[in-house]
Order: C-alpha cells, then sequence, then structure tokens
C-alpha cells in the first residue's frame, strides 16, 4: 500500500493543493502581507519554512501521541498503525483484516461503526471507550478515498484517530461516585426520617409508598405519616418541603417530628398547622413547605382536614364516586400571617382517601389540574386492598426509578365490615339526663351493653368502674349537654364521656384529706390509655380503653 497515494486524500489536502495551483505565489511577493516590512528588519533567520502540505504525512502520524491506523475495504484490512498504537496494544500485521489484527477495536464494539462510516462516507466519534488493559479512548473514524487510477485500483478506507481520555474518564467517575454518594446519603436520612412502620388504627386499613427523585442527590422532602390519638381517632399528614438534597431532608424529620408532638395535644387541624406555620418559620425563614393534616374519627364518619398550600385530598366512595376535599387551603408553611381553617369530607364504611404529593400529579408543559383529574380517573377504577391501590396509582402516573421528583402517596381505606366482622365493631351510646341520679344509670347501662357483647367479668367490671369514674368527673366538672359513648373494636373497648365545659381534666396526686381528686388517677391505673380533647362545637371529651385480650389460637 503507497501510503503517499493515501495521503493526498485526506480531508482538507486537496483543498490546499487546489488552492495552490489557481493562485500561485510569485517569488519577489511570496512573503507579503504575512510579516510587516518593520519587523521584517528584526528577522535573524530568513531559511525557508516548509509548509504543511509539504510536510509527508506519515511522517507527521508516526510523531502524534494519539493512537492512529487506517484501514482499507469492506473487511478493513490494516493499511497503517502509527508507533502510538503499536506502544499500546502490540505489533499489528500490515493487509490482515481488522476483526482478526484489531480484535482491541473487536473488544470495544468499534468494528459496527467502521463499517457505518464506509458506507455513510461521515465521520462518527464514540466517547469515552474502555479498551484492553483499562486505558479509555475517544474514538473518532474519519472516511477516506484512493483515487481511481492508483495503482490498487481506487477504494475506501477509514482513519481512526484515538485520543488517550483516561484521566478524564477517571476524574468523571469519581464526580459520578461522588454524587451517588450524596444521594445514597440523602436518601438514606430520607427514608430515616420516614415512618419505618404504619401505625394500624382498628378502623382503617392504610398502605404508603415513597420514591425518591430519579438523579443526583436529588431526593427532596416529602414525608407523610400515621398518628393513632386514641379514643378510636387516627391523624394522617402528608407534606412536601420544597427543594433537594439533605437540607430539605433535614428541614422535613424536623417538621415531621413537630407535627407528631403537636397531634398528641389532640388539637383541631387547623390549630395543629398554626403551630408548625410558627415552627417553619423558626427552622429556616427561607424554606417552604406543604402540608396536609387531617383526623379520622369513625364516631363522625368523616374526613377533617386543614392543608396549608398542599394539594386536595381524594376521597372515593363506596360507589366508586371520586371527590375531591374543597377549600379551606391556606398559603404553604412559613409564610405566616394566615389563619388556617379546617374543612371536612365525608369518610363512610367502604370509602378510600388518597393523600399525595406534587411529584404524583405534576408534569412539564402540562397543566398541574390535569394530572390531578388523571389521578380522579385512575382512583376511580383501582380497587383492592390499600398496597394495591398505592401501587395501581403510582403505576398509572408513569413514576419509574429515573423520575425528576420525589413521590410520596398515603392511601387509606374505610372497610365496611359486615357479618361476623361486623361482630366485632360496636357502639352504644346514652345521653346522660338529670342530676347526680345520672350516675347510676350510666353504671347500670354500661354493665348491661359490656355484658351483651360478652366481655370477661373482670374486663366487664374494669369497664364498669371506669365508666362511673368519668361520668362522675363530667357530673362535677363539666356542663351539659352530656354523654356517655361505648365502642367496641378487633382490639380495645374505648369509653369516652362528652360535656358542654371545655376545662381539659388533669391527672393529680390526691392528698390523703382530699375527698376528690382521684378519679383520673383510678382511670389512669386501670386503663390501657386516656386522655382529653376539645370538642369542634365547644366543650370537651374524656376517653379511656382497654385493651381485649388476644383470641386464643386454634
Amino acid at each position: 500500500m503507497n501510503f503517499t497515494r493515501w495521503s493526498a486524500r485526506l480531508p482538507g489536502t486537496q483543498r490546499r493543493a487546489a488552492a495552490r495551483a489557481e493562485h500561485p505565489v510569485s517569488p519577489d511577493r511570496r512573503g507579503e502581507g504575512s510579516v510587516p516590512a518593520a519587523r521584517a528588519e528584526h528577522l535573524t533567520d530568513t531559511s525557508p519554512v516548509p509548509a504543511v502540505d509539504d510536510l509527508r504525512v506519515r511522517d507527521v502520524l508516526d510523531r502524534v501521541p494519539s493512537l492512529v491506523a487506517l484501514v482499507h475495504g469492506p473487511d478493513h484490512r490494516i493499511a497503517y498503525v502509527n508507533d502510538a498504537y503499536t506502544a499500546a496494544f502490540g505489533s499489528r500485521p500490515l493487509g490482515a483484516p481488522a476483526r482478526t489484527a484489531l480484535p482491541e477495536l473487536d473488544e470495544i464494539g468499534l468494528l459496527p461503526l467502521l463499517d457505518q462510516v464506509l458506507r455513510s462516507g461521515k465521520p462518527r466519534t464514540v466517547k469515552s471507550r474502555k479498551a484492553p488493559g483499562g486505558r479509555s479512548y475517544t474514538f473518532t473514524c474519519t472516511p477516506v478515498t484512493e483515487p481511481a487510477g492508483s495503482g490498487d485500483g481506487g477504494g475506501s478506507g477509514v482513519l481512526v484517530f484515538a485520543t488517550d481520555v483516561t484521566d478524564h474518564a477517571e476524574a468523571a467517575e469519581r464526580l459520578r461516585a461522588s454524587e451517588r454518594r450524596q444521594r445514597e446519603t440523602a436518601v438514606t436520612l430520607q427514608r430515616s426520617l420516614l415512618p419505618q412502620e404504619l401505625e394500624e388504627p382498628d378502623d382503617l386499613r392504610i398502605a404508603a409508598t415513597y420514591h425518591p427523585g430519579g438523579t443526583e442527590a436529588a431526593v427532596g422532602g416529602d414525608w407523610y405519616d400515621v398518628i393513632t390519638l386514641g379514643g378510636g381517632r387516627t391523624a394522617l399528614v402528608i407534606g412536601d418541603v420544597m427543594g433537594r438534597g439533605v437540607r430539605a431532608a433535614a428541614v422535613m424529620g424536623q417538621l415531621r417530628t413537630a407535627v407528631r408532638a403537636y397531634a398528641r395535644l389532640d388539637l383541631p387541624p387547623h390549630e395543629v398547622l398554626q403551630l408548625l406555620d410558627g415552627l417553619a418559620t423558626e427552622i429556616d425563614a427561607n424554606q417552604i413547605a406543604t402540608c396536609a393534616y387531617a383526623i379520622h374519627d369513625p364516631n363522625e364518619g368523616c374526613l377533617v382536614y386543614a392543608s396549608a398550600g398542599h394539594l386536595p385530598i381524594l376521597v372515593r366512595d363506596e360507589h366508586g364516586t371520586v371527590r375531591r376535599a374543597a377549600e379551606p387551603i391556606g398559603p404553604p408553611l412559613g409564610t405566616g400571617g394566615w389563619m388556617h381553617a379546617s374543612g371536612s369530607v365525608p369518610l363512610g364504611p367502604g370509602s378510600t382517601a388518597v393523600l399525595y404529593t406534587d411529584g404524583l400529579v405534576e408534569r412539564r408543559n402540562e397543566d398541574l389540574d390535569e394530572g390531578i383529574a388523571a389521578l380522579e380517573r385512575a382512583l376511580a377504577g383501582a380497587s383492592g386492598t390499600p398496597q394495591v391501590v398505592c401501587d395501581r396509582l403510582v403505576r398509572s402516573a408513569g413514576v419509574t426509578p429515573d423520575h425528576d421528583d420525589d413521590v410520596a402517596v398515603l392511601v387509606l381505606q374505610h372497610p365496611a365490615r359486615r357479618g361476623p366482622q361486623g361482630e366485632l365493631f360496636r357502639n352504644a351510646a346514652l345521653d346522660l339526663l338529670g342530676g347526680v341520679e345520672a350516675a347510676p344509670r350510666a353504671r347500670a347501662f354500661a354493665s348491661g351493653v359490656l355484658t351483651s357483647w360478652r366481655f370477661p367479668a373482670e374486663l366487664h367490671d374494669l369497664g364498669v368502674l371506669a365508666t362511673s369514674e368519668l361520668v362522675a368527673n363530667s357530673l362535677q366538672h363539666g356542663t351539659p349537654p352530656m354523654r356517655l359513648r361505648l365502642r367496641r373494636t378487633d382490639r380495645r373497648l374505648i369509653i369516652e364521656v362528652t360535656d358542654g365545659d371545655d376545662h381539659l381534666p388533669r391527672r393529680r396526686r390526691a392528698e390523703p384529706g382530699d375527698e376528690s381528686g382521684r378519679g383520673i388517677s383510678i382511670v389512669a391505673t386501670i386503663a390501657s390509655n386516656w386522655g382529653s380533647r376539645r370538642t369542634p362545637g365547644g366543650g370537651k371529651a374524656v376517653w379511656c380503653e382497654f385493651a381485649l385480650p388476644k383470641p386464643a389460637s386454634a
């Protein structure tokens, strides 16, 4: 193979040769315009400098530190390899086909690219391919042609030019590894701050899922929580801290901890958000977060909620009709100066509610309301357990591992219990009318109800005693209207007394000479749990609960 004939066909060579033929330079004008006259007087070396076109291509390529190989014909027979190529991969026999003589190119999948360049006549580049030996190269394959009438009758080939980019590739890999570690740290922090196991209320079935954002340290501040408040009531929370990374996850953790603390006060949803709003400003005045806080009371058959800039809760009834929880929706947490308000949405037996963050419904170039409408349609057709519904909603929204935003979803169902299962969930209530004579009537009522529910004698007696103490406390310190309510689930017995006075009782140590102050202490001693809260219409509710013995296994 005559390399000189090939060098004449390399890109740019013909163009420069034609330019010299069309515009010959006269001897007396050879240097005109290249060096100013004033500077020419000071030049000491006037020996002629060879033009690039006068250099032999092979002499140049032999000294290039990059790897160069020239292949010819459809089977890419080797026409030339330079010294750098030989130093990297060893000597290569000229005239041998590339598939056998250039195994390194075959191993990195470059042979199909040679075919493509030969067919199309267009150069192609592949970046940062790791070759045998561990070095990384960027390969550029350029078509070259040999003119017809040459000794070999003309033909086509490919010039392979490989630049060593190992240092760049290793630096990029170190950067990617650092980003992966940062993201793993953020995801680990995020998951550690989310509930490891959801609390399981008696009257609800709940499932939740969290999907971190796709790439880099893009984990955000999405969170959810389920908090049993006692007395059969359950708080449900979902929120989203704006931003990405460890900082957003840390703020989320502080807000979630605060929500659990405020929930123990058993306040209405809007008051919890009011407290949370002030705390969010103290944590970081520049950090904005949204949150929805809801309380489910099985005796009321509804979901009472408040929202700080969060997306509306969706509820599907037992007939499959989906509705959005309407206003009120206040501004996000951390803005301050806003009085939040509570609303309610029905959640009867057979209903399903969904709380979610914007990553589930928000898409680029799409209206947010369209995403919520699509979620409504998906919820209308989703049935099964809460976990099944949760998974179907995520799939219908097209959430994948490389999704560009965090997604948190909380699904709760209020099962419609019938038959033997329904016998385990019972309610009984009595209005406490009159004066002191209401106490014996309440004890007799509680005794009859607990007997009909076939409770063991010990639990029956404890329930009657707790009823007596709670009613006596209400008669002494409360105001009408008063009401006694007994409720049983498959796990516990709940006794609750409501009255019109909003002063909450507290447990205190009674002195030996005191004639009162022992009732709440007695209830706290014999019951599994007790508590009190203010009711929305004014007044209070004082409750206690007893864990039911587990049925003996067969």
